[in-house]
């Protein structure tokens, strides 16, 4: 895909409310810094993927779940593996935690919410 002129990847990212409150507080831009015990950031390929977390994982979890889009700049993206979680369907990217703030540097546009569960 390209947008804003930058040849891009369309990425996925089940999170739950604490999260989605501070993507909010950067404007919709960034995703936050990982905790200490959550080393690697996982963006996944597919909205399906994501969607399968967000129900499965968050809402248990926290009461809800949030599937976000966003493009990434396929120049830094394509430096990571594609991993397979369980299938073809299910396939992501491990980030390291050191290299969140690169990454959002490489994010183009807005991080948007395009799904909720449970569903309202």
């Amino acid at each position: 895909m390209t947008r804003d002129g930058e040849d891009t990847v369309t990425l996925f990212r089940p999170v739950g409310p604490d999260e989605l409150k501070l993507i909010e507080e950067s404007d919709f831009r960034t995703f936050p810094a990982r905790l200490p015990d959550q080393p690697i950031f996982y963006p996944v390929l597919t909205e399906e993927y994501a969607a399968k977390i967000a129900d499965e994982w968050n809402v248990p979890a926290s009461g809800y779940g949030y599937v976000t889009r966003f493009e990434v700049r396929r120049a830094f993206i394509s430096r990571y593996q594609i991993r397979n979680a369980g299938g073809e369907r299910f396939q992501e990217y491990w980030i390291p935690a050191e290299d969140l703030a690169e990454f959002n540097h490489n994010i183009i546009g807005a991080i948007e919410i395009i799904r909720q569960f449970p569903d309202c």
